[in-house]
Order: structure tokens, then C-alpha cells, then sequence
């Protein structure tokens, strides 16, 4: 199974996409986490990613087709694979086609004051990467993280005035591609959530029980 999940930055991509790896046994191709991972190296390279993060901006096409590209020819033969950050653009979605089929959509429906209050109280541990929620998912000493002591910090992205651009550049330039390959008779897996308390595991498991019956799985 090759799919395409869907959703504004915040609604949950990451953490569903990991859930759906342990279960499938999937590859995720994450974008924003591999982006981040090239900045942390500090290279030439990195520090030009960087600046576009920074200023809330999408990395240029030729550069993140490029990373995609090495990514995808590592999933082992079989496995099949979740895009998220991936593609951004209608221009993205029709070079996609020729590097692989997409089976099916995962799209996330979240409204932007559950993202705005969800990123902008999210901390992350610079050590080990670990993921807390000022509201939701403290740590039990403030800017420590639980499981390796390390310092937490706020990603530079995640104000409310950037994270109203991300929400915006979403809307303008993601949202048309639902309606691009749902023209291309790709089927859709929708989930609206109007709650921050629905548990991740109860989501993913509704996008199991319909993938078994589109016969992806």
C-alpha cells in the first residue's frame, strides 16, 4: 500500500503515521522530519532548508524531489509507504506519478483553533526528539524531558502568527490536490475531528478497519 496522508500542520500526520508503521508495517517518508534532521547537520545545504522553514515558507520543488526521491528507493521491496509533507502542490502531485502509484488517501479534517492551541503549546526534547504539550501532555518538570532529562524548546514555526501562514499556505496551495486525485479516481479515507480528547489510536484504527475494506490490507 502506497498512501498520501492529508492535513493542515498540527492536525496529527506524524503521530498517525507512526501508529499506522507499527501496524502495517509501512515505511513513513516524512518530509518535515527529514528536512529537520538535514538542518541539525549544519552544512551548506542544511542552513538553506533552514531558511525557508524559518521564515514559514515551503522548500523548493527541485530540492524536495530530489530528497524524495532517495527516500522512496530505500523502502524495502514490499513494504509500501506513507508520504506526509509530500506532495504539497499540484506540481508535485503530477512528478509523483511518475516515481510511484498512489493507492489511497488519508485525510485528517481539523479546525484551526484546535492547531493553533495544539502547536503552540507543543515543546520538544532537543536531545532525544520526544514530543510534550504545554495543555495536554506535560512533562513533569518544567523544560525537562521525562525520558532522557534533556532541554526542551518550541520550534521556531510553531507561533501563532506562523502557524496562521502554515494554515493559510495549506488552504492556497495542499488543499486543491484532494480534489486532483480524487479526479483521478484515488480513493479517500476522511477523519473529522472537532475534539482535542480523541485518543490517536481510536483514528488509526478507523483508517485500519477501512482500509481492510477498500482490500489495501
Amino acid at each position: 500500500m502506497n498512501a498520501i496522508i492529508f492535513g493542515a500542520p498540527g492536525s496529527g500526520k506524524g503521530t498517525y503515521s507512526a501508529l499506522l508503521k507499527a501496524k502495517l508495517g509501512v515505511d513513513v517518508i516524512a518530509m518535515g522530519d527529514i528536512f529537520r534532521e538535514l538542518m541539525k547537520e549544519d552544512t551548506p545545504f542544511g542552513r538553506n532548508i533552514k531558511s525557508y522553514v524559518k521564515a514559514g515558507l515551503l522548500v523548493p520543488d527541485e530540492i524536495t524531489l530530489d530528497i524524495l526521491k532517495k527516500h522512496i528507493s530505500q523502502v524495502p521491496k514490499g513494504h509500501g509507504f506513507i508520504l506526509d509533507g509530500y506532495p504539497r502542490n499540484l506540481a508535485q502531485a503530477q512528478t509523483l506519478e511518475s516515481i510511484a502509484k498512489i493507492d489511497v488517501l488519508l485525510q485528517l479534517v481539523v479546525p484551526d483553533w484546535i492547531i493553533i492551541e495544539r502547536l503552540s503549546g507543543r515543546r520538544i526534547c532537543k536531545n532525544c526528539g520526544a514530543v510534550y504539550n504545554l495543555q495536554f501532555l506535560k512533562p513533569k518538570v518544567e523544560g525537562v524531558c521525562d525520558k532522557c532529562g534533556g532541554s526542551l524548546y518550541q520550534r521556531q514555526d510553531d507561533n501563532p502568527e506562523i502557524i496562521q501562514m502554515r494554515l493559510e499556505l495549506y488552504d492556497n496551495e495542499t488543499s486543491p490536490l484532494i480534489r486532483y486525485y480524487t479526479g483521478r479516481k484515488v480513493p479517500a479515507i476522511v477523519h473529522k475531528s472537532d475534539s482535542l480528547q480523541i485518543p490517536p489510536e481510536t483514528v488509526v484504527d478507523l483508517f485500519v478497519t477501512d482500509l481492510k475494506k477498500l482490500n489495501l490490507i
